[in-house]
């Protein structure tokens, strides 16, 4: 879109016009700029009456509309500029023109530019983080909109699941976005419709499980190719740059991180070339995340560090928060504990301050998954107990699955500070237990009540991999919920399993024979859990041996029977499990066989010098036991 003659008109061919008409020829001209991206092209707009961009506009003459318009324009101007430029101050200023021109126009009755002031002053709350004041502002400005089928309602709705989705309530982002998708189908602004489908993307890459994966994966991906080519149709070079830096973000999620650079090094460039220092920030923290996923410590350390030295210097404090959060993990993996505790501490009370209660519960939660081996576990408890709080609300699987995790981390600290003997003041383990328990359960109340009883479903809303992870938690820690499921039905037929007409006659019995590939020991005298394990395989052609005791599984494992693979439990009856690890090593037909440990007990360290191929903590990682087994079986260079 080729904006250029407007700038042309307003600095040579209005001459002839009077003050208020410059001054609305500039404000139209300037919100096209604005729409695509072009900020120093709408400043230029705008410079007659807002020459420097650190005065107040010039209003003298104008009538009190007009006043109104340019107090509107140059406010929102403001604070994108902002963004773009890491300003300090700037949406404060932004905020205080926008609410002059609402007072304004609340005088002259004009409820359709109260409803749009309203808007664009939302957007400078969500840019600082203030979630409940950019709900609330948005919501009234819905509240002025005359025209209910307008473009107008449309950017307010968009605007509102915007909100959502930072604030981590996915579900009313989900509802928002599906009520405003017959206006964005109406509409005819190409930037609108790009705006809708991009954080339409960025709403299913939230809500990612291992479950829906490959659905929500493409789903994302169908909406970021249609946000790329209205933003192209619009002339928006911006935001297909941010289009760009969100596909990186997706790939790095999903681990393709070589795909994720790709998409990064495009958009950092492009916003290079804008000018935009606040986006390269957030292109960097992306970065700096991705390195951390690929164990390149050293260099995501200097991205973070990049991100967060750009928007320490503007006022998008959720953004800051989540750098911080970065850098401090960076830290922790590096080693230097004492930055790490000081950054997550920082990007806290950097969330906390602007009223971003999730940003302030993820860094608490940082700080137990990096830090728990370094903090007294009295002082893990409080931690834990306030990010409890602070994410009661919280609709991000990945949120919740991390809350019972860290939940579990606590409790082992704490049982392993009274088993070696540490004075806990004012503390009762067991009462702390419960009250974990107690959080736990209401996170799994809520994800059952959402999923009307099913427990799948529920899996799902909270993160798990495999809904047989949630039945092992509810059946071993909260009993008095399995009434809250839904009634088990019966399969008349399984989806994969023959046609009926197939099936009408049935083939004589003949004797059982095992025809499985692989087979595996699973040593483990927890029946529950066993019991689990073997559901999770059962319709997997491998033959799984159950061995309740760590001297019986030797003696079979000192024999000829072959495995291709041990899971094996930490805590069994006389010979425990990183004994039976260690001596099994010493068979010498078994010294290449994978072995993974799957163990409530805090021995990770242990378990790799005794000569694991992998360790997953029950009840969290169950559900990654399937695709452990395989990938160690395709590394042993077995078919699976």
């Amino acid at each position: 879109m080729n904006l250029e003659p407007k700038l042309t008109v307003l600095k040579t061919g209005t001459h002839d016009l009077s003050i208020d008409e410059r001054a609305k020829l500039a404000c139209d001209s300037a919100k096209q700029f604005e729409k695509a991206g072009e900020y120093d092209a709408a400043c230029e707009a705008l410079a007659e009456f807002w020459p420097q961009r650190t005065a107040h506009p010039k209003l003298k003459g104008l009538d009190e509309a007009r006043k109104a318009d340019l107090l509107l324009r140059i406010g929102a101007l403001a604070g994108w500029l902002g963004v773009a430029e890491q300003t300090s101050a700037s949406q404060e200023t932004a905020k205080n023109l926008i609410t002059q021109s609402i007072e304004i126009f609340q005088a002259l009755g004009q409820s359709e530019q109260v409803a749009e002031a309203r808007g664009d002053l939302a957007l400078c709350y969500w840019r600082e983080g203030s979630y409940d004041e950019a709900r609330i502002t948005l919501a009234s400005a819905l509240s002025f909109v005359e025209d209910k089928n307008s473009d107008l309602e449309a950017v307010l709705l968009i605007r509102a699941a915007i909100v959502e989705i930072a604030a981590n309530r996915l579900s009313e982002a989900l509802r928002i976005f599906n009520e405003s998708a017959p206006l964005v189908e109406a509409s005819t602004d190409e930037a609108l419709k790009g705006s809708y489908h991009v954080h339409f993307a960025v709403l299913f890459r939230r809500l990612i499980t291992e479950q829906n994966l490959n659905e929500y994966v493409d789903r994302a991906l169908m909406e970021y190719t249609a946000a790329g080519f209205h933003f192209e149709q619009a002339g928006n070079a911006r935001y297909l740059a941010g289009t760009e830096n969100n596909l990186g973000f997706l790939f790095f999620t999903i681990g393709k991180c070589e795909e994720a650079h790709r998409h990064l090094d495009r958009a950092r460039q492009l916003f290079f070339a804008l000018s935009d220092v606040g986006m390269i920030a957030q292109v960097d923290e992306t970065r700096a995340r991705t390195l951390l996923a690929e164990g390149r410590f050293r260099e995501a350390e200097r991205f973070a560090r990049l991100a967060v030295k750009t928007l320490e210097k503007g006022d998008e404090h959720a953004l800051l928060a989540e750098a911080l959060t970065t850098h401090g993990t960076v830290f922790a993996r590096l080693g230097d504990h004492s930055s790490a505790k000081r950054l997550f501490q920082r990007a806290f009370e950097v969330a906390e301050t602007t009223g971003d209660l999730e940003g302030a519960g993820r860094a608490k939660l940082s700080i137990i998954e990096e830090l728990s081996g370094q903090t007294p576990a009295p002082q893990l408890v409080s931690i834990y107990k306030s990010a409890a709080e602070l994410l009661r609300q919280s609709q991000d699987p990945l949120t919740s699955k991390r809350l019972i995790a860290c939940a579990q981390k606590v409790i082992e600290a704490l049982g392993t500070a009274e088993v070696q003997g540490y004075e806990v003041k004012d503390l009762s383990w067991a009462s702390f237990k419960r009250e974990i328990r107690k959080a736990e359960k209401a996170l799994l109340a809520r994800a059952l009540q959402q999923a009307e009883g099913s427990v799948t479903k529920a899996a799902h809303l909270l993160g798990f991999k495999h809904h047989q992870s949630l039945i092992s938690i509810i059946n071993l820690r909260h009993k008095d919920l399995l009434k809250t499921r839904s009634r088990i039905r019966k399969r008349r037929r399984h989806i994969f399993s023959e046609s009926r007409k197939t099936r009408r006659t049935p083939p004589k019995p003949s004797p059982v024979r095992r025809t499985s590939q692989v087979s595996i020991l699973h040593v483990e005298d927890n029946a529950q859990v066993a019991n689990l394990v073997a559901d999770m395989f059962a319709e997997k052609d491998w033959r799984i041996e159950l061995c309740p005791e760590g001297e019986t599984a030797l003696l079979r494992l000192t024999g000829d029977e072959h495995y291709d693979l041990l899971v094996v439990d930490n805590d069994l009856p006389e010979l425990n499990g990183l004994e039976l690890v260690q001596r099994v090593r010493k068979i010498s037909h078994r010294r290449r066989t994978p072995i993974i440990m799957l163990s409530a007990s805090d021995c990770e360290r242990e378990a790799w010098r005794a000569g694991v191929n992998a360790f997953l903590k029950k009840p969290e990682q169950v559900d990654e036991l399937p695709t452990t087994i395989i990938r160690l079986l395709k590394d042993a260079g077995k078919h699976v």
